[in-house]
């Protein structure tokens, strides 16, 4: 007997939502085995995990502020990944839409005009879907691949970061620390509650759901985009622009992700420094599968991912865990969505082996 894969001739549609589900689940349980061979006690350490970061209300407004930035690119790249376009660069497009959004706060810091809030919130969509830009040039012109140069695009982003706030940028006042001086009221996102830091950012991040949900379900290029990604050759056929829907996708998803960068440069930040994001531009590709490049499956995701966020920051004050434990529940939460996902469209199956 031998084991052999088989494709299912049909899959349950019920089991391509429940596998998210069942995902998170079996993180959970590897999570109670990790934490019992670390040596910390398994429900102490899943109650500061999960239980006690939102335990308040100041706790659930963190908890929408993580979600804002992985919920904008999430949704972004859901409109690239649905068409087959695969755009692994986020965090670099998240990156540049900062460093776009904070020039201009930076150049008007003394003035603060009306408008620079505004133009603000365009440089960084603007930012972000330039960089974008790059790797869909170079796929449509050159069938270049795409996760290649969108994943390489984002470190020359951070460089670039980085020789910024060292150099040109870095505050004169900041006692030669790598960071720029901290943008000016007129730059930064209003606040929604006293003594705590959700902002605007987040309402228009919950706008852009309904938003995502009618352009991917609802409306003609959603459905051109669907097409590409499950059948190319038939897209190609029925006279599908296939090369604009590679550049909407990849705009798209640069765009979100800039937005994204600029709300936490002018908001949670306040400034511009070494780093932006703790990775929340990778992070959003789990969210967008998670998902299942599902505007609605993807807000839930968001506030699951960035629950790990902040349960790795409270454990690892309450019980010292290190930081990478966030990392590796992210690693397990991906691990176990392609592993059922896998399963749900192939079954294992015993043959007999044929007589010699």
């Amino acid at each position: 007997m031998r084991l052999r894969l088989e494709a299912r001739a049909q899959t349950a549609r019920w089991l391509v939502f429940a596998t998210p589900l069942l995902a998170a689940a079996l993180t959970l349980a590897s999570g109670i085995v990790l934490f019992a061979a670390l040596g910390y006690d398994p429900g102490r350490a899943l109650t500061s995990f999960f239980i006690k970061p939102i335990a308040d209300v100041y706790g659930l407004t963190e908890l929408a502020v993580k979600a804002t930035p992985l919920l904008l690119c999430a949704l972004g790249l859901a409109v690239g990944f649905r068409g087959g376009i695969w755009n692994i660069g986020a965090e670099g497009q998240l990156t540049i839409g900062a460093i776009a959004a904070g020039g201009l706060a930076l150049a008007f810091h003394d003035a603060e005009p009306g408008w620079l809030l505004p133009a603000m919130v365009m440089a960084g969509a603007a930012g972000g879907a330039a960089w974008a830009a790059i790797p869909a040039f170079l796929r449509v012109r050159f069938n270049a691949n795409e996760i290649l140069t969108s994943l390489m695009l984002t470190y020359v982003a951070l460089q670039l970061l980085g020789y910024l706030v060292h150099g040109p940028w870095r505050n004169p006042h900041g006692f030669n620390f790598p960071q720029s001086r901290e943008f000016g009221e007129g730059a930064a996102i209003p606040l929604l509650m006293e003594g705590a830091r959700l902002h605007v950012g987040t309402i228009l991040a919950a706008l852009a759901v309904p938003a995502a949900w009618v352009l991917l379900d609802k409306s003609y290029l959603g459905f051109q985009i669907r097409v590409t990604g499950l059948a190319p050759g038939a897209a190609a056929y029925a006279g599908y622009p296939v090369s604009r829907i590679v550049w909407a996708g990849f705009i798209a998803g640069g765009a979100m992700a800039g937005l994204a960068g600029m709300m936490e440069a002018a908001g949670p930040i306040g400034k511009l420094q070494p780093l932006i994001s703790p990775g929340y531009g990778f992070a959003a590709i789990i969210v967008a599968f998670l998902g299942r490049l599902n505007a609605i499956g993807i807000l839930f995701a968001s506030l699951l991912v960035a629950l790990l966020y902040l349960g790795g920051e409270t454990a690892q004050i309450d019980l010292k865990i290190p930081p990478a434990v966030t990392g590796v529940f992210q690693g397990l939460l991906l691990f176990f969505l392609l592993g059922s996902d896998f399963l749900v469209r192939y079954r294992l199956k015993f043959v007999r082996r044929a007589p010699v």
